[in-house]
């Protein structure tokens, strides 16, 4: 289970047009507790702490938020049924999504929430489509 990507992921990401927006599907899987820096919470708890903060941040940064779902049920294909939550995010490049995603601000404050509650997540990148 991963919640980093590989350098071969990132290089792929980087491939992508860069001066397109891009939309981006998180799909996670919770911890059922927390680590003990967050005793008490669950998994999913610690991880909406880093979400509400990390929502606020992209959105002051340029970024959208699109929504962020319980996942209900698998209608079709197979492979997904454990994860849990869903989140989409539209940033204003890759280039913005790395900018965030690196900021070390991240790292220094929220992250920690993300790091004690997530057991395992598959992050998507999308260019949009419009006819």
């Amino acid at each position: 289970m991963s919640t980093w990507p590989t350098h071969e992921q990132i290089v792929d990401f980087v491939s992508g047009p860069m001066d397109q927006p891009v939309v981006m599907l998180n799909m996670l899987t919770f911890k059922k507790d927390a680590d003990e820096t967050h005793a008490g919470q669950s998994g999913k708890e610690a991880v909406m702490q880093y979400s509400r903060a990390m929502k606020e941040f992209v959105e002051s940064h340029g970024g959208t938020f699109i929504i962020a779902a319980d996942i209900d049920s698998q209608m079709i294909g197979e492979g997904g049924e454990h994860f849990q939550f869903i989140a989409i995010m539209r940033y204003p490049s890759r280039q913005a999504y790395i900018d965030l995603a690196g900021d070390p601000e991240i790292a220094n404050t929220i992250g920690k929430h993300r790091e004690a509650g997530l057991e395992s997540q598959w992050l998507f990148a999308m260019t949009e489509m419009t006819e």
